[in-house]
């Protein structure tokens, strides 16, 4: 029984016949829940990253306002909320003002469907990870919102650039997780983590592989966050918001890095599953390390050119993992589930064949973009 059924069954207990109070009560505690688990992450995160970056860059990093410079995040929260609004004078008010809460909105509701634990999930759906790629995607049409109400054909052509990049690597995401469900035999979230005795990461390498970077240019992180870089067409479709609405987008980036950390430690690295620790201590744990290596390779790799961008996705992302689905599939239909490790050993080495194949197969592009 997840957590707010119990507190529903406890309240309905206590107050028999205001059973619709008791389940008022739950919505609200459990939204009350995420949004300050995703704040207070967010605002770790914001630290942890840049703490990290110094020690990549051999600096320091925030330490000045507070231990550690932890307070620094705070101190900015509190600058940008202090700053004017300005809206275009011929931008759509209600739709400038509707972009930022269509990109930060799903963010949190991606977190009903994540299991901390066995049994700490706000709602356990059989369709869990269809749910995740639903919601997920919705953030494209806030991104599209955002160029389209300011009023600045630089901002929508960036709107527009960053859609595309949204879809095309929406499908080699989906194929990787395609070949999890297959391992798992179920789209719930809470059954791929118990189905996962080892890691899905040990027996799909090319699923993590495909699923990661595809991750990562889903959130607009480096290599893959051109579109919306300080040297690329005015900083991005956001260009014209300032106050409270830029924080909105910025903490709408930072959310989907906490909510895709999340989702990649629930389909590769067990999820709540460990020694010693407790469960929910183990998943902050592994999703901290997944955040870790964002922010590492957003430290060592330069970024992208656009059109390398998007010959990445089709080119190299989504013919991989097409291939990785085909031989999951036949993995599974002609081996015993006693017999993983045959599995990984086999996983590996077409991992490394396909990798270097295509690597000579197929190349991003030099020089300059010829149109």
């Amino acid at each position: 029984m997840t957590f707010p059924e119990q507190l529903r069954s406890w309240l309905a207990g206590n107050w028999p016949g205001w059973e619709w109070l008791a389940y008022f009560i739950t919505a609200i505690v459990s939204i009350g829940i995420i949004l300050v688990f995703v704040l207070v992450m967010v605002i770790v995160f914001i630290w942890y990253e840049r703490r990290l970056l110094g020690r990549f860059q051999i600096r320091l990093g925030p330490n000045r306002l507070g231990p550690e410079g932890i307070f620094q995040p705070v101190a900015e929260a509190v600058k940008v909320l202090l700053k004017e609004d300005i809206v275009p004078a011929k931008g759509d008010k209600v739709l400038h003002w509707l972009a930022p809460v269509i990109v930060f909105a799903p963010v949190l509701m991606i977190f009903a469907v994540v299991p901390f634990s066995k049994g700490a999930i706000l709602a356990d759906l059989n369709v869990g990870i269809v749910y995740v790629v639903a919601i997920s995607s919705v953030s494209a049409v806030g991104i599209y919102t955002a160029g389209w109400a300011s009023n600045n054909k630089y901002a929508l052509i960036s709107a527009l650039r960053t859609v595309a990049q949204l879809v095309s690597y929406e499908l080699p995401v989906v194929l990787a997780i395609l070949s999890i469900v297959l391992l798992a035999g179920s789209l719930s979230l809470t059954k791929i983590v118990a189905a996962q005795n080892i890691p899905f990461l040990v027996i799909q390498p090319i699923g993590f592989i495909v699923f990661f970077l595809g991750m990562l240019a889903e959130m607009n992180r480096s290599p893959f966050d051109l579109l919306e870089a300080d040297s690329e067409i005015v900083a991005g479709y956001h260009i014209e918001y300032s106050g409270m609405k830029f924080a909105m987008f910025y903490l709408g980036e930072y959310g989907h890095s906490l909510a895709y950390s999340c989702i990649i430690t629930t389909l590769f690295l067990g999820g709540w599953q460990g020694p010693l620790l407790p469960p929910i201590i183990w998943f902050i744990v592994k999703v901290i390390a997944v955040f870790s290596v964002i922010v590492w390779i957003r430290s060592t790799l330069p970024r992208l050119r656009v059109d390398q961008l998007m010959a990445f996705a089709w080119k190299g992302l989504l013919p991989m993992a097409i291939i990785n689905l085909f031989i999951t599939a036949a993995e599974i239909m002609w081996l015993p589930e006693t017999m993983r490790w045959i599995m990984i050993v086999l996983n590996f080495v077409f991992a490394g064949v396909l990798i270097l194949v295509w690597s000579k197969l197929f190349a991003l592009g030099g020089g300059r973009v010829a149109f």
